[in-house]
This record gives C-alpha cells, structure tokens and sequence, in this order.
C-alpha cells in the first residue's frame, strides 16, 4: 500500500459482497459485514423486487386455490356464516394495517384471499346441488335427452333429464343421468321425451385410499347416476310435438348448440372417416368417444392425450392462426392498414372466433378454461397490453375459481394451467436473457448469424417448449394417473409441427367455409395430418409406452405444487426456495414407493378382493374390473396380469342358488361350510377358491382366512369359519358374534374400498391397520353413500369393530 491507499484486491473485495460506493477508510473495509446482518436486508430488497413487477397479484388466485382445495378435503363442510364474517373481519384488518404494518397486512390480505377460496367452494356446491343415486336399481325411466354422442361402436349415450321412474318409483330420483343405448342405429334427436327400461348406478368412488373420487367430479357436472339401457328406448313425444319446447329460452339456445355440434361432428366423421376423422371431430368439438380404445391407448401412452381434448393448445393455435391470417390479409392493403388499428380489429375478430369454437365445443371444462384465458390475452391486446403474461394467466385462474372453483381438484385444470404457467414463464426468463445477451453486440450482424440464430430459435423453442410442458404436467400425471410418459418429449416433437402447420390450418379453413359447402377439401388434408398424427402415436407408443410410478405419498401434491409455484411465479432469488419443497415431495414419494403393499384390497362394491403375496396379486374373479383393477395396478405397482381363482366343480346353476331369496334348508348350509373349511384347509395359500356365483375362500401366506360371498345367506357360517368376512349384499347383522371382521354392503357402501393389513402371527388381532377411501366423508357428493331407501333416512352407523379399526393409529 503506498501513500495510505488500500489495494486493489481490498477495494473489489467487499465491493462485490455488498455493492457499496468504495471509500477509503481502511477498517471498513477490511471488515466483512456479517451473513446475518446482510441476509434481512437481501431478503427485503428481493421481496421489493418482485413487488415492483407486481408478482404479488400472481398470488390471488393461489390462495383462493388454495381455499377451495382446503374447503373440498374437509370431511366436513364448515359454517357458512362463521366463513363469510371471518373473512370480512380478515379483509378489514389488512385495509386497516394497510398502511402501519406491511407484513400483517400481507397476511391477513392472504388469509381473507384463501377464506374467499372456501366461500367460492361453498357457493357452487349449494348452487349445484346434484342428487346422486344411493344404490344400483333397474326401473323404467321416462325423460328428455338433453345430449347425445356416439362411440367408437357406434352405440349412443344419452344425457337424459328424469321426468318420471317406474316400476319401482325411485324415492331420491337424481335430476340428470347417462345412459348407453347399444345396437346403434338412428340416434334419439336432442330434446325428445323418451321411455325404457334402463340400470341404472350411482358414480363410482375411489378405487383405493388417495384415488379419484369420480362421484366428486358427476356430481359437480349434474349427472346423477350412469348405467345402460336394456333396448334401445323408445320415442314417446319428439321435438316438434313437445308443447312445452321454446318456454326456456335458455334451454332452447342450448339445445340448438348441441344440434349444431352433433351436426358439425357427424360431418366431419363422415368426411374424413375412420379413427381420423373421429379424432379430428374430437378437437373440433369435443366429442371424443367415436375414436377407437387402441387409438386412445396410444395416445395416453406416447403423451399426446392432450390434443385430444379442446385445450389451450387448441384454442391458442386456432385463435393465432386466425390472428396472424387476418393481419397478414389486411397487410395487402396498405391504405387501410395505416388508416386503421388492424392489429386490434383481428383481435377482436380473433376474440368472436373463440367465443364461437367455445359455443360447439359442448361446453367442455378444458374448452371453457382455454376460452377465458385466450379471451384475456385477446382482450389485453385491445388495451395495448402484454397478451403473453403471467398476469393474465392469472386473471384467467380468477375467473374460473370465481366461477367452478371445483374443477381445481381435477387433473384437467392442473395440468392446463402447469403447462400455461411453466410455459409463459420461461417465456419472460428467455426474453431478459435474449436483451442482455443483444447488448453485447455492437454493429450490425452478418447475415448467416441472422438465419442461423433465426433456425435454432424455432428448432430449440419447439423443443424447449415440448420438454418444459412435459415436466411441469409430470407432477400431476403422477399424482392423478399414478404414471408419466417416457417417451412424449419426442411424439411432441413429430406431432406439433403437423397440427401447427396442417392440422389446424386447414380444420379453421374448413370451419370457416363449412356454411358453404366447400369445406370437404379442407376436412381431408386435416385428416390427412391427424392420420399422421395417429401414426405418430402408434410407433412412440411402441416404444415402452408410459413408466408406472405408483401413488405418491399423500402430501406429494401440495409440496410439489408450493415448489414448481415459486419457481414459476418469482423472478428474484427466492423462486429458488422452491427447490427443498420439490426434493422434500420427490423424496417422500420414493420412501412410499418402496414400502410394503397392503395384504388384502377390498373394492367398495364387495365383488373384487386382491390378495397380494409375494408379489403376486390373487383375485376374486378370473377377469377383473379393468376400471377397478388397473387403478390398483398403478397404484400398487401390481403386475398387470393377476392370478385368477380357481372353481369348484358343482351340480347346481351358480345364478338359482345365489339370486334365490328362500331360506335354506340346514343340510344345505353345513354342506356349504365343509366346502369352504375344505378349500380354506387344503388350497395353496394365496390362491382363491370359488364356487361360482356363490364364495370365495383363501388362506393368506400368514395364515388368515378370508371369505368372499356373493349370497349374504352364508354371512353366518362365514363368520364362524374365517377370519375376514366380504360380503356384496346386505346382511341380517353387521359383526360377526366369533370375532371375524365382517364387510358387507351396507358398511362397504359408507366406508368404501379398503386397504388392510395384516397384524402379523405374534399378535392377538387379525387387522393390523384398515384404511378406508371415504370414511368419516360427510359432504354432498357422498352423501348418498348414507342413504336408506327402505326408511328413507340418511344412516352413518359403521360397527364399532369397523370404527375402531379405522381409527387406530395409521
């Protein structure tokens, strides 16, 4: 040091830790300020900086998510009153500490946001107010089709709204069912009153404990029961004679809608033809079921399920493609493309052709959250606002929470709005980097470095996109489907390009000139490039398909989503304290999956039991529910083909002696309960033994007795035999006086599908752990589950042995 002056290395030094103006007193500088001195004040200056750019309106709709999930997982619904006035008394005291205390009035500001949530949720709940059928029944129903849509067998199902129900009258009627009418033929036209004879099912629950609740989802799409029609049902009164047609106007536009849809569709199908033109028909307007069960299983498997439904892919290359098309027209007339805003006029003209492809989509959930949020981007280009932001993916999540805050439990709008906001947010990263890397050339570029930047932009933006959509929807295909596609990164890859540039394209042309006639030209290049989008399908799928990984542990979702949240949504330095909350949900999810399965899988329905030993799943039936068992399959890690039973030889029909409803004689019992004490004594472990139609018996590795009846007249000898007692139908008690842990219908119907496991041979008690689907679930999409039609009265009772079981530590 010379003249007094520090080095240089002393200056830079505490220069680059703290970004101070130098000076040159010698001891402050030499002095390291302290980490924790420093960290409140960076801390402070990242929360300003993500304040400056407004990423705190990013968060409204998070916490009102937030509300609405919390609200939908209670197992109970909370007061109403006590809601709304404690969030008024939350949104009074963030006004008031508005300007006293920033911090509190940050939190109360999110505590009055996320009570708003549980409001929304409630809201919707009473104003759909569904009935749901209590239990499976076959009557003769009476009502007017209000949908229609025809399957890859060209068999029709119907949306019907009840009238009337006869032979029986049901006492609970739902107000809307679905019902498959086979053998094809002329379809039923919409609006007509129709009669047959039908079977009709309350909406199944969870397969397991942690599965989807598909009673949640039919009861906030008003559909109260699905089932079949036993022949195709009859016309009683059509369309033109309905007296009482036209004095809803609402339900008469709707009506019209649905007819122009299920016109449009037809017309498609017939044009293009086979598994193309049904695919095709499908992204036009929603109508998914003509395309066949193999093309669907292909496209789950390479990752492309997505284009199937009208999404925001969809719509944001149909409203673009007709953005860019009419700014490109107007472009050709340079008088009028100075004089006037174009840029506006084909937004607004794009904005009416959304609304209209929304219009003939049916109202599909994934259509009407992909039309409000390329509404708001439409509308933020009218303003001179940035259309591509996460604001306005924000202000489009407002919208549908305000709206159907129901649909944030269901895979659809989790994905859609992962992709959306992973997507928009790289978007914003890639753009500040693209500005600070053209600020370090200076001049103008050569040519070649032009095109080629120009090229890798779009080869490396389309698989930059494909690779961030894949990850960010990964967390929830996990969670949902237990599985995630291994290969979709490169069926993306192939298939984007032919609807980006031919899929879409021509299908907007055809719809455009539809009204003329001159469509069909149009219609088959577009199925030309869906064709190739099948083929696509095909040959990643034959690659391996999607990788299995089983159900995450139960707080995987919430961590994930806190993570992949403040990643996207935050720009400073604290996005990246989302990192532990994504490594803390991957670990626990791989701890879960090598834990040991459950012994014994019970499906609420009481006919589908799984023993699962070494590896092996045994079950009840030679041919399993597929719905059912695929869904334990994913779950558990099962293998996909279980061992099935093994059948008694016997004189007697299976369906005289079960269905029968005559007492049995003494003789006939003993000589049913040597038959199972025979099979449970002598059958290798593991393996069920059946006598069709009326038991199932297996002994487990560790010694358990389990028998499975489909006759509840055997529900006695049962119980004095074995250990676990399932029984399909209703039963004279409900425990067994031996002991025997007994499952029967009646207790099935209100605690679900079960997991059990096994206490082990050095403990008193059978049951180690039981754990139920929807035990304890009082809200009004189960609510069904309690009903009793014979006293006509709601009953929640579950035997004691059944309630302590559950409540035994987990």
């Amino acid at each position: 040091m010379q003249g007094g002056l520090p080095g240089t290395a002393e200056i830079l030094f505490p220069l680059r830790r703290t970004g101070d103006v130098a000076t040159y007193d010698t001891p402050a500088l030499v002095s390291r300020p302290k980490l924790r001195a420093i960290a409140p004040q960076k801390i402070a200056a990242c929360f300003a900086e993500e304040r400056s750019f407004g990423h705190d309106f990013l968060f409204v709709p998070v916490f009102i998510g937030c509300g609405a999930i919390f609200w939908f997982s209670l197992d109970t619904s909370p007061s109403f009153p006590v809601l709304a006035i404690t969030c008024l008394i939350a949104a009074g005291l963030a006004s008031f500490t508005k300007y006293r205390s920033g911090l509190a009035a940050t939190a109360c500001g999110f505590f009055a946001l996320f009570l708003l949530g549980m409001l929304f949720a409630e809201v919707e709940t009473r104003r759909v107010g569904t009935v749901v059928l209590d239990t499976p029944v076959t009557t003769t129903i009476t009502g007017t089709v209000t949908r229609r849509e025809v399957d890859a067998r060209g068999d029709w199902r119907y949306v019907v709204r009840l009238a009337a129900t006869e032979a029986p009258a049901l006492s609970r009627p739902p107000e809307k069912v679905s019902l498959l009418s086979r053998g094809g033929g002329e379809p039923v036209a919409l609006g007509a009153t129709i009669r047959g004879k039908a079977r009709l099912s309350p909406p199944s629950g969870p397969a397991l404990p942690g599965l989807n609740d598909f009673a949640f989802a039919s009861y906030f799409r008003g559909i109260g029961a699905t089932g079949f029609f036993y022949k195709p049902p009859q016309t009683v009164i059509s369309p033109e004679d309905d007296v009482r047609a036209g004095t809803d106007w609402l339900e008469w536009a709707d009506m019209r809608l649905y007819g122009l849809r299920t016109a449009i569709a037809e017309r498609i199908r017939n044009t293009i033809g086979g598994d193309a033109g049904a695919f095709a028909a499908s992204i036009v307007t929603d109508e998914r079921q003509a395309i066949s069960a193999g093309t669907m299983e292909a496209l789950r498997l390479s990752g492309l399920a997505h284009i199937v439904a009208i999404s925001g892919l969809n719509m944001a290359l149909a409203s673009g493609i007709f953005f860019v098309g009419l700014r490109l027209a107007f472009s050709l007339f340079p008088a009028f493309a100075q004089r006037w805003p174009v840029k506006k006029i084909s937004a607004f003209a794009a904005l009416l052709m959304t609304l209209a492809y929304y219009l003939i989509s049916g109202f599909a959930v994934s259509a009407e959250r992909a039309w409000l949020m390329m509404s708001v981007m439409l509308i933020a280009v009218l303003f001179d606002q940035p259309s591509l932001s996460l604001r306005n993916v924000a202000l489009s999540a407002l919208v549908i929470l305000a709206l159907s805050p129901s649909e944030i439990m269901g895979p659809s709008f989790q994905m859609s709005f992962a992709a959306t906001i992973a997507l928009v947010a790289s978007y914003a990263a890639w753009s500040r980097w693209r500005v600070d890397r053209e600020r370090l050339f200076i001049g103008r570029k050569p040519a070649w470095m032009t095109v080629a930047q120009t090229a890798g932009a779009i080869i490396g933006g389309v698989i930059t996109t494909s690779l961030i959509g894949g990850l960010s929807t990964a967390i929830y295909s996990a969670e949902h489907f237990q599985r995630v596609t291994t290969y979709g990164l490169f069926a993306n890859l192939a298939a984007m390009p032919l609807m980006s540039l031919i899929v879409m394209p021509f299908g907007l042309v055809a719809m455009l000139l539809m009204p003329f006639g001159l469509d069909a030209p149009f219609l088959k290049v577009m199925g030309y490039g869906m064709a190739l989008v099948i083929e696509v399908s095909r040959e990643v799928a034959s690659w391996g398909g999607s990788a299995a990984t089983g159900r995450p542990h139960g707080w995987f979702l919430g961590l994930a989503s806190v993570g992949f949240l403040l990643l996207a949504l935050l720009r400073s330095r604290l996005a990246l304290l989302g990192l532990p909350f994504l490594v803390l949900a991957f670990g626990l999810s791989a701890a879960t999956a090598y834990r040991n399965p459950p012994h014994l899988l019970v499906h609420e329905d009481g006919m589908l039991v799984a023993l699962l030993e070494d590896g092996k799943a045994y079950t009840t039936k030679t041919r399993p529910q597929g719905f059912v068992y695929d869904q334990w399959q994913r779950a558990l890690l099962l293998p996909e083909q279980p061992v099935p039973p093994v059948f008694l030889k016997s004189e007697a029909a299976a369906t005289t002696v079960a269905l029968t409803k005559a007492k049995l004689d003494p003789e006939k019992m003993r000589a049913v309960a040597r038959q199972m004490t025979v099979a449970l004594r002598d059958a290798e472990p593991g393996i069920f033994t059946c006598s069709k139609g009326i038991w199932c018996a297996a002994r487990a590795g560790s010694g358990e007795w389990i028998i499975v009846l489909e006759d509840g007249r055997f529900a006695g000898k049962a119980c004095d035999i074995a250990d676990i007692v399932v029984v399909s139908r209703r039963t004279s008690f409900s425990q067994c006086r031996s002991g025997a842990l007994l499952l029967n219908r009646d207790i099935l119907r209100r605690i679900g599908s079960l997991e059990i496991d096994f206490a082990g041979s050095d403990q008193v008690a059978v049951v180690g752990r039981l754990r139920a689907a929807i035990a304890g679930m009082d809200r009004p999409w189960s609510e069904h589950r309690y009903y009793d039609w014979k006293s006509g009265r709601f009953d929640h009772e579950v035997p004691d042995a059944v309630t302590r079981l559950l409540a035994a530590p987990q």
